[in-house]
């Protein structure tokens, strides 16, 4: 059977069955076909165990990280699953294959001083400015995904409550808790939105085209004002995320919260940031013990 048809077929799966996110079957997607250039398209029912190990090993002669390898097998052990439950293989030779020890990585995050001083940057003097605010005080609020915060509409705001709904991996929903700095940059956005695009849609954030902003649009945002304050850490969107859950686990918040407000299906997924506490862990040994 023609490899890249079956990569559709698989592609279709995770689209409609499993509920993925664009990103997430773009990778899929990309890596899949990566795999079919190595095998020259070859039917997935020829190819064998040792052909897939020999993959990875090229992976790793083009300096591919660890991190990378282990992503692809894991799309190319996904395909050869979906592959055997269709009964087009009659197994999956991936399944076997030893994945690579990664070590975690501890996330970069900003301390509250510098976080206020990126939220606080965007100049209030015009609409963009305004947008730019009521994003970054949304993402350090809500500590939502850039994905999640360009899937907000206008209808999944509660701002008596001050709360927001989200869709996260999978489009599994949550919900998601807006503090007041937040529901007030929201308000003052909201307002102008209607201002100047008015009938634009239920898109919350857009650009100013009127049209929903994009991931890369606000990646793009933040990296601008990251320059503006002169923050030397290498520094990603997703670390206003980081800097959520280490906050808020510094300052008390149980572990079990946090992975609710994350939408972590995993504890030990949200327990990384536990490591990133333990300067302040030592500082109240310090302080408490009498032999410190």
């Amino acid at each position: 059977m023609n490899m890249e048809r079956l990569i559709g077929k698989f592609i279709d799966y995770l689209n409609i069955e499993k509920n993925y996110s664009a990103h997430t079957v773009r990778n899929y997607r990309s890596d899949l076909l990566d795999l079919s250039d190595f095998t020259g398209g070859k039917d997935p029912r020829k190819i064998t165990h040792l052909e897939i190990r020999r993959y990875l090993a090229e992976l790793r002669d083009r300096g591919c990280s660890k991190r990378t390898v282990v992503r692809k097998l894991g799309a190319v052990r996904s395909f050869f699953k979906f592959l055997f439950r269709e009964k087009i293989v009659s197994k999956n030779i991936a399944d076997s294959i030893f994945t690579p020890r990664i070590d975690k990585r501890l996330p970069e995050f900003l301390d509250t001083e510098k976080i206020t001083l990126l939220i606080t940057a965007p100049s209030l003097d015009g609409i963009l400015g305004v947008r730019d605010r009521a994003i970054l005080e949304v993402l350090y609020s809500t500590g939502l995904r850039v994905s999640e915060l360009v899937g907000l509409d206008l209808g999944d705001l509660d701002l008596i409550s001050g709360l927001a709904k989200a869709r996260g991996k999978g489009k599994k929903e949550r919900i998601a808790i807006l503090g007041k700095e937040a529901q007030n940059a929201l308000r003052r956005y909201i307002d102008q939105r209607r201002e100047r695009w008015p009938g634009n849609g239920t898109a919350l954030f857009l650009n100013k085209n009127g049209t929903r902003l994009t991931d890369r649009s606000v990646r793009r945002i933040i990296d601008k004002y990251i320059k503006e304050c002169s923050i030397e850490q290498k520094i990603s969107p997703h670390s206003i995320r980081h800097s959520f859950a280490t906050h808020m686990l510094n300052n008390g918040a149980d572990l079990r919260s946090v992975q609710e407000l994350l939408g972590h299906k995993n504890l030990s997924t949200t327990q990384i940031y536990t490591h990133l506490g333990s300067k302040r862990i030592k500082e109240i040994y310090s302080k408490a013990h009498p032999r410190a």
